[in-house]
Formats: C-alpha cells, sequence, structure tokens
C-alpha cells in the first residue's frame, strides 16, 4: 500500500519536513477510510442491508478533517451511521458538561454526515437526572440520537429515564428509523447470559449495541440474537455488535497466546488506559483479514449470529500513528 500523493500545488507551499508529515497523515486516515469502506463493502454483500457504523473519528468525513475541507462522499456513502461519544458529556470526565468548543467541532463534521442520510447516535456519560435530562434534550435539538450513560464501562440498563426518549412500538427496520439507543458492553452485573437476554427483553430500545459475546467467552448465538430483536412493547428493533478494529484484544477468540513471545508484525504495543488493548497497523492484510475478511474473520461470526449491524471502535487509531509521527 503507497502512500497518499500530494498534488503539486499543494507541495509548492510546504517545506520537505511539512511534506513528509501531510503525507504520512493523509495515509493513515486514507487507510482507515479505505479499511471501513472495504468492510462495508463485504458485509453488505454477505448482507444486504446491514448497518456499517464508525464511532468517533469523525475527521475522516474529510480529507484533512477540517469541516471547509474535501468531503469523502465514497467514504460517507459507505455507513449508515456515525457513533460519537462525550459530544455533550463525559469528554474529561464522568458527568462533566463537554467544553462547547469541542462540542461545536464535533458538531461542525457530524452534521456533514448528517446531512448525506447518515444517523447520528451519540453516547453521552452522565449520571446526574438533570445532566442526562440535558443530554437528551441537546441531542433532540440537533436530530441525534442520543443515550445518556450511567457507567463509563457500559454495564448498565439505566433506571433514569424509566423508558427510553421518544419511546414507541413501530418496527425498526433501518438504522435512519432508531430514534433511541443503549450501548452495553460489559455484562459483568449479569449472571447469566439468560439473565442478561431477560433483561433486555424487558427494554423498549430501538436499537442495542451490544458485544457479540458473554463474560464467559459464549457468543450470541442466533436464537439469542433473535430473541433480542422484539422490544417489551412488541416492536421490532435492530441489535448490532461493538467490533474493535483499530487495537487488538487479548481477551478475544482471535487472540493467540504465543503473540506473548512472537507477536506478528502488525501487532504494537499495549494501551496503556485499557489493559489487553493493543494498537494494531490497521492496513496490514493480515490484521484485516483476522478481524474482517477471511471465513472465521469476527466480522463473519457477527453476520452469520443475525447481528444486523457492525458498530466499530477505535476508527481513531489514525491519532495514535500521526502522534507518533510528531504531527
Amino acid at each position: 500500500m503507497g502512500f497518499a500523493v500530494l498534488n503539486c500545488s499543494q507541495k509548492g507551499n510546504l517545506d520537505t519536513d511539512e511534506e513528509v508529515s501531510v503525507v504520512n497523515n493523509l495515509f493513515y486516515r486514507d487507510e482507515m477510510r479505505t479499511f471501513i469502506q472495504n468492510i462495508s463493502a463485504h458485509a453488505k454483500a454477505k448482507k444486504p442491508g446491514f448497518a456499517i457504523i464508525p464511532q468517533n473519528g469523525i475527521e475522516l468525513v474529510t480529507t484533512n478533517g477540517l469541516p471547509t475541507s474535501a468531503i469523502e462522499m465514497d467514504y460517507l456513502s459507505s455507513i449508515d451511521a456515525h457513533g460519537q461519544e462525550s459530544l455533550f458529556y463525559g469528554d474529561t470526565r464522568d458527568n462533566g458538561k463537554t467544553k462547547e468548543s469541542r462540542s461545536t467541532y464535533l458538531m461542525n463534521l457530524l452534521d456533514i454526515s448528517k446531512n448525506t442520510g447518515n444517523t447520528i447516535i451519540v453516547t453521552d456519560y452522565c449520571s446526574t437526572e438533570s445532566k442526562v435530562d440535558d443530554s437528551y434534550a441537546l441531542n433532540l435539538q440537533h436530530g441525534y440520537v442520543g443515550f445518556a450513560a450511567d457507567d463509563r464501562n457500559l454495564t448498565t440498563i439505566p433506571a433514569y429515564p424509566q423508558e427510553p426518549i421518544l419511546v414507541n412500538d413501530e418496527n425498526i427496520q433501518d438504522i435512519q428509523s432508531v430514534k433511541n439507543h443503549i450501548f452495553l458492553l460489559n455484562y459483568a452485573k449479569f449472571p447469566t447470559k439468560e439473565a442478561l437476554i431477560a433483561a433486555l427483553k424487558n427494554t423498549n430500545y430501538d436499537l442495542l449495541v451490544l458485544d457479540a459475546f458473554f463474560n464467559d467467552g459464549s457468543p450470541f448465538t442466533a436464537d439469542d440474537v433473535a430473541q433480542l430483536k422484539q422490544k417489551q412493547n412488541g416492536g421490532d428493533r435492530l441489535v448490532v455488535s461493538y467490533m474493535s478494529i483499530g487495537e487488538a484484544e487479548d481477551y478475544r477468540g482471535y487472540w493467540d497466546l504465543n503473540w506473548d513471545f512472537e507477536a506478528p508484525d502488525w501487532l504494537g504495543e499495549e494501551n496503556p488506559r485499557w489493559k489487553g488493548n493493543y494498537k494494531v497497523k490497521y492496513w496490514d492484510q493480515d490484521w484485516q483479514d483476522l478481524i474482517a475478511f477471511s471465513e472465521t474473520s469476527y466480522l463473519n461470526g457477527i453476520i452469520n449470529a443475525g447481528f444486523d449491524g457492525v458498530y466499530m471502535d477505535i476508527v481513531d487509531a489514525f491519532e495514535h500513528f500521526e502522534e507518533l509521527e510528531g504531527n
């Protein structure tokens, strides 16, 4: 895979170090966009209508991440929604208001995606009832689908509000029809998979964003997923699975214990903030095949289990490599 090439007019305004910096930045961003576009093509060929939802990394909607830059329409047309964490609450601390300048910066980019028909799915981190209310109100005001998570580790079905915002008994057939959602990844508070399924079946969220595996490593089966596709009030809903594409996780089935002694070339250092998560050279074909494109890939497991889409995390991994370059 080659580096992106600047046109002559761009190069004429840069010295050699600046040229390298810009080219490297474009490479890391282009490679993530291409990876997601290929994931979309692969998944939708196997299951038409399969929802492709990248979380964070919203800078990819334009060539260089600025709202005034060229819009990446091929990328935007390959996805169905954008996930964004901490848009209004939780950017620097849980239950804390995100700085207005940060929210505005993100919304300027999120709205580029929204204006092309993609749904914006926001997860804020707040627990005080007044802040939860404010989070939902702000998301509604801007036409986003909000969820106020009361725990950063996404371990709970929040007790407040008692019903999802804009609760309805409609049959939700696509991501554009979703009015509310829940993001639940850590099942430590549920003693069994059956208890988790029962708790979720008793909710009326239009969209469930879940991990595809229970705490003991057992996967959600097609029957499990089918049970979750009906709201408590009888309406149909969507169930999508979380998948990290910018980091490898040592608690996943694809992890090879031999990597502790001889790591593959694409595997990098452990994320100091999330134990067991390791940076990857996401443009490497071996990593891409493992997570997405081989017959036994993580993505194919999600599709085969009957999930309606994939919610991709660590899309902003390009920032890590840009920082390593000193950019």
